[in-house]
């Protein structure tokens, strides 16, 4: 027993050694490393070339809606008020009756202003016949000097008194057919009444009348805003005042969108831009005319005008999620010819149906990593895929 415990203790350190030596020998014999782990591939992106497209730089302002035309319906006669001829917010046509008042009273003051005038005419053909009656008698020395001129003043003083009584008529006639009848000055949209029939109407031509209508024109209608004096010095450059410099603005083409509207759609031209700079806020009033055939814009109403401030140049295009931003500067991120990815600060210009323009920083032959830019590190590798083109996997168009 105790013979095979001694053998067993001495060969225990010989069965140790072999398991050691046992992987070397194994490598050894194969002829091969130790296998190593392989790192992640490179991240994939989509990337583009820039758009090249011809651009005009515009300015935005936010204006308002104003009516070229805008009259407050006031009447020039005292009276009570007999009829309205409209309803509340119609449209209406320069000439329609709108408001009549009482017209009794005017008709009595005519009728006597014409009697008045009947009797003066009458004095006057008096005084003409004494007059001719007098020029014989003086000869015959009838009558004296004296009277035959007092004759000859009382057919002036007549003759004063036709004409005075002419003008009573013809005011009574304004009065009884024109001014008791209010009628519209102008096409537009009339609003709504402020005076119910049966009400005294005091007029006149002071503040103390009574508003009754107002009434704005609807087509064309303005559009009003301001700008500083850079945007007003390179309007006037881009548009020379030539032999005519009332007509400066007018080929000046504009657009403009409402609130609820994403893109400027409706097409107009400036009309106007005021004569001199506030000197208390160092801007410029300017003024622009759309059509408005369908009344869709009305006075008052907000929007955001479009006004070219550059002339046409050709600009590279990226979208906006291609840019990124850095501190205060924006970069693109561009894969080179090893596909590694460079970044590249740029200078950005407008936005125009979803692209930016980049004024600079950029080339022409550039490929912009337009998807995937949160994943590409600037001077790492990354696989890159045109914009477009399929992806791993995926069949072309063609394939069946």
């Amino acid at each position: 027993m105790g013979n095979r415990l001694n053998r067993a203790a001495a060969g225990a350190p010989l069965i140790l050694c072999l398991a050691l030596m046992a992987p070397l020998l194994a490598g050894c014999g194969s002829g091969q490393a130790p296998a190593q782990s392989a790192g992640p591939p490179p991240p994939q992106v989509t990337v583009a070339k820039p758009k090249v497209r011809a651009i005009v730089d515009e300015d935005e302002y936010v204006g308002r809606f104003t009516a070229v035309d805008s009259v407050e319906v006031r009447s020039r006669l005292s009276g009570y008020l007999a009829s309205i001829h409209f309803t509340d917010g119609q449209m209406v046509k320069k000439g329609d009756l709108l408001f009549t008042i009482d017209r009794r009273p005017f008709q009595v003051v005519l009728e006597q202003a014409r009697a008045n005038l009947a009797q003066a005419r009458a004095n006057l053909a008096y005084t003409e016949a004494d007059l001719a009656r007098g020029q014989q008698l003086v000869r015959d020395k009838t009558i004296t000097e004296q009277t035959f001129d007092q004759r000859t003043q009382a057919k002036r003083v007549a003759e004063a008194s036709v004409k005075a009584n002419e003008a009573i008529v013809q005011q009574a006639e304004l009065d009884f057919e024109q001014y008791s009848q209010l009628r519209a000055p102008i096409d537009g949209r009339i609003g709504d009444r402020r005076v119910s029939p049966g009400n005294l109407i005091p007029g006149g031509t002071t503040g103390s009348t009574t508003l009754l209508a107002t009434i704005v024109s609807i087509d064309p209608i303005r559009f009003e805003f301001t700008f500083d004096e850079a945007a007003y010095l390179r309007y006037a450059r881009l548009n020379p005042p030539g032999d005519d410099p009332t007509q400066r603005w007018s080929s000046m083409a504009v657009k403009v969108k409402l609130l609820d509207e994403q893109n400027f759609v409706h097409e107009g031209h400036m009309d106007f831009i005021d004569n001199q700079i506030s000197q208390t806020s160092g801007t410029i009033r300017g003024r622009a005319i759309f059509p408005n055939p369908k009344a869709l814009f009305t006075p008052g109403m907000f929007g955001r005008i479009e006004v070219p401030a550059s002339p046409p140049y050709e600009a590279l295009l990226v979208p906006d999620v291609a840019i990124g931003t850095e501190q205060t500067r924006k970069f693109v991120m561009v894969v080179d010819g090893e596909n590694v990815a460079r970044q590249k600060y740029v200078t950005l210009g407008q936005a125009t149906d979803g692209l930016r323009v980049i004024k600079d920083g950029l080339a022409r032959e550039d490929r912009v990593i337009v998807d995937g830019l949160m994943r590409a590190r600037n001077g790492t590798k990354v696989t890159p895929q045109e914009q477009g083109a399929p992806g791993p996997g995926r069949p072309t168009a063609s394939a069946k």
